[in-house]
């Protein structure tokens, strides 16, 4: 067992869900955040339990500031110091730029990207005391390139990967990386409204699974990646290529 825990937000389904048994089959104790996905988070868990792991779903609205103490308190209560963060929630509300809602830039903004600030700040301290830490963003192919409908799903996941950059400058010399992953076409509940239309700009002519995109996770998250930070590593079946 390691001497503190891996936090991760958004982890009662899809990627999240995936990227915690992952981390826990590498002997993280496992906090699963969720927002209100409560059933979902405690499957997560007790599927970590089953397998000999140990986790807890910890509740928590990450795109509220106030909500990151509380969080971070009550994870190190029961598990011990965040040494492993994965800032994964997200959310989306597409809509063309000139229709485009200030509630919807403000919550995708908000979630995607403002909550990783918070918690990744939060999570410094005792890494850099540690000197030993693991942040991974998970941001999305959709950061670098154009996305028609979704300005402010681009601008969040843009900011995320120059986040993960300058922060992961800052703190590389105390035993800290700063990664992120940049997915796809990932098949999760995030992305089931879609159509198949974009498995055609697809060199591999299928769709991702999280499990898939939780292995880049885990290998940034691990020993093997300490000299691997401030890079995004792409998941996306050649898509960018």
């Amino acid at each position: 067992m390691h001497d503190g825990c891996a936090l991760v937000t958004g982890a009662s389904r899809g990627i999240g869900a995936a990227t915690a048994q992952a981390l826990a089959r590498d002997g993280w104790p496992v906090a699963v955040n969720f927002r209100a996905d409560r059933s979902g988070a405690e499957r997560v868990a007790a599927a970590i339990e089953a397998g000999g792991g140990r986790a807890i779903p910890v509740a928590a609205d990450i795109s509220d500031a106030s909500a990151t103490e509380p969080l971070f308190e009550a994870v190190e209560d029961r598990l011990g110091p965040v040494l492993v963060l994965v800032n994964n929630a997200g959310v989306r509300a597409d809509g063309l730029s000139p229709q485009l809602a200030d509630d919807d830039w403000r919550r995708v903004l908000d979630t995607n990207l403002s909550a990783a600030f918070w918690t990744t700040r939060r999570a410094l301290g005792p890494m850099l005391r540690a000197r030993f830490g693991r942040i991974v963003n998970v941001a999305s192919v959709v950061g670098p390139r154009a996305n028609p409908g979704q300005s402010n799903y681009a601008a969040a996941k843009a900011g995320l990967i120059g986040f993960t950059k300058t922060v992961a400058s800052e703190v590389a010399r105390r035993g800290v990386t700063v990664n992120a992953v940049a997915p796809g076409f990932v098949e999760t509940e995030l992305t089931a409204d879609l159509n198949g239309d974009f498995l055609r700009a697809i060199p591999a002519r299928r769709a991702g699974t999280a499990e898939e995109v939780a292995a880049c996770v885990r290998f940034l998250a691990g020993e093997d990646a300490g000299y691997v930070t401030g890079t995004t590593l792409t998941v996306d079946g050649g898509m960018s290529a």
